[in-house]
C-alpha cells in the first residue's frame, strides 16, 4: 500500500503527514480500502504519540469474526498506556496485520502504509470521517489537552 497524496497537518508541537485518501476514526485510527476491498486499519501519529513506545499488540479475534464498531479486537501497549483495539467497522474480522510479530515498531515508522493493524471486509463505522473533519477533530482534542495542562500549570 503506498500513498499518493498527503497534507501537512500542524498545531502547536504536533506534525504529521496525514493521507488525502484515507478515512479516519473519532478514536484516531485510518481506514483505507484495499484493492480486494477489505478494509485496512492502522493508528494515527496522533494516537501513537499517545501511546509512546510500542510494547507489544495482541489480537483476540478469530478470522472469519463477525465485528461491529466498538468491539474489542486485542490490546496495544505502549510506555505511556495500554489500550484495547477497537473495531471501526462492521463486517467481519480478516486478520491482524503478520508482519507486526517480526516488526512491532513498524507501526510508528510507517502508520499509514504497512505499519497497519488489521484488516476487515464490510463497511466502516458511520461516524468515519474524511480528512478535513478529522483535521477538525485534532484541532478541539489538542487546544483541549493544552488547555488542562494551561490549568494544571496554574493550579500547582
Amino acid at each position: 500500500m503506498s500513498l499518493s497524496a498527503t497534507r501537512l497537518y500542524k498545531r502547536a508541537t504536533f506534525v504529521t503527514q496525514l493521507p488525502v485518501t484515507h478515512r479516519y476514526s473519532p478514536t484516531h485510527c485510518w481506514l483505507a480500502r484495499t484493492e480486494s476491498g477489505s478494509w485496512r486499519v492502522g493508528y494515527t501519529k496522533f494516537a501513537l504519540r499517545m501511546l509512546g513506545e510500542l510494547v507489544d499488540i495482541q489480537f483476540d479475534k478469530q478470522v472469519g469474526a463477525a465485528v461491529q464498531p466498538g468491539d474489542i479486537l486485542g490490546s496495544i501497549e505502549g510506555f505511556k498506556a495500554l489500550s484495547d483495539v477497537y473495531c471501526v467497522g462492521s463486517g467481519q474480522f480478516a486478520g491482524a496485520n503478520p508482519a507486526l510479530r517480526d516488526d512491532l515498531e513498524k507501526i510508528a515508522r510507517e502508520p499509514y502504509t504497512t505499519g497497519w493493524l488489521y484488516e476487515f471486509t464490510g463497511e466502516p463505522d458511520d461516524r468515519s470521517m474524511p480528512l478535513d473533519v478529522y483535521c477538525d477533530l485534532l484541532d478541539v482534542t489538542i487546544d483541549r489537552i493544552l488547555e488542562k495542562q494551561k490549568t494544571s500549570e496554574t493550579t500547582e
